[in-house]
């Protein structure tokens, strides 16, 4: 592995640490789901992959080892390309409207006298759901019932 997908799975953990898991997002970005997911695949597989392995070793014997380690490899790599494409993206450039969105977000978050940053010229999908993780901590439910 190239560190460069090294680096893609940190960015991915990152972003799936920094995402707001808040169903109302889950209309508009496929973040939640894949979060979700991900993070129950972190907790279940590796362990489910142990067992299935150990299980066809023992039921059908040491002929199928090569097809028991190919299945466990096979499902240990199900969290990894989900990480991976939280990496992805997270360091993919915004759209303009939700940069515009993005902005009015961090506006309305300044004027209520909290720090944060707006978003620069080349603003990534992990700089929006900075905002959006200190949104939803900072204003009331009122304002995200209306999305």
């Amino acid at each position: 592995m190239s560190l460069s997908s090294l680096k893609l799975l940190g960015d991915g953990r990152r972003y799936m640490k920094t995402w707001p898991l808040v169903k109302q997002l889950g209309f508009y970005f496929p973040e939640y789901r894949v979060v979700k997911a991900t993070q129950l695949a972190l907790n279940i597989l590796p362990l489910l992959a142990v067992l299935i392995a150990c299980s066809q070793v023992y039921l059908l014997g040491w002929d199928f080892l090569p097809q028991a380690i190919a299945m466990l490899l096979f499902i240990i790599s199900l969290p990894i390309q989900g990480l991976l494409w939280l990496g992805w993206r997270a360091r993919h450039p915004l759209p303009l409207s939700l940069f515009d969105w993005g902005n009015q977000l961090s506006d309305k978050l300044i004027a209520m006298g909290i720090a944060c940053k707006p978003l620069g010229a080349k603003a990534c999908y992990l700089d929006m759901a900075q905002i959006l993780k200190l949104a939803f901590e900072r204003l009331d439910s009122h304002y995200w019932e209306q999305l």
